[in-house]
């Protein structure tokens, strides 16, 4: 999800300054997504420019108050109705080092890959506290954090699958 899309989601729901808006973005991704203040304010902005939200004022305190606009409405719709693309998500910089670090001599891969793997154990056990200890959990919170078990678990999978492949072709 990029930000631009989470704070149209979150003014969709209700008008907010970028103080509540970074506070209900964190709290939507269950602080898995931590977000800058400043990136707030400049991601509003550009909504902004591009006529997708628009100031509605100040609250008592100060605060510049923004609200989607329609056109903001229909970007949010659009993206909800599409697929999100391969091309959509960042480059997967593990498997890029493990396709490097097979072709690199002297670099070894097992070790790498138990390195990995016992990252990714360790992030899954942290994750699966964190999940049993929530009481009540939000439901948006609780699908960040089984999406991110889940992707914890298929890396740990996938290392399985490329520690075999390594074995096998090193005999």
């Amino acid at each position: 999800m990029s930000v631009k899309h989470g704070i149209l989601a979150l003014l969709r729901e209700r008008p907010g300054y970028g103080y509540q808006l970074r506070a209900a973005f964190e709290e939507t991704t269950g602080s898995t997504w931590p977000v800058n203040i400043g990136q707030v304010y400049t991601t509003l902005g550009r909504l902004e420019r591009d006529g997708l939200v628009a100031k509605t004022g100040e609250d008592a305190e100060g605060h510049v108050v923004y609200e989607i606009t329609s056109s903001g409405v229909t970007e949010l719709d659009d993206w909800f109705a599409r697929p999100i693309t391969q091309s959509d998500r960042p480059r997967d910089e593990l498997a890029m080092k493990l396709a490097l670090a097979v072709t690199v001599p002297g670099v070894d891969v097992a070790a790498l890959v138990q390195l990995q793997r016992n990252h990714a154990q360790t992030t899954l056990h942290s994750l699966t506290q964190r999940k049993l200890r929530a009481t009540e959990p939000h439901l948006a919170w609780s699908l960040v954090l089984e999406a991110q078990i889940f992707q914890a678990e298929a890396e740990i999978r996938w290392l399985d699958h490329v520690e075999e492949q390594v074995c096998r072709r090193n005999g």
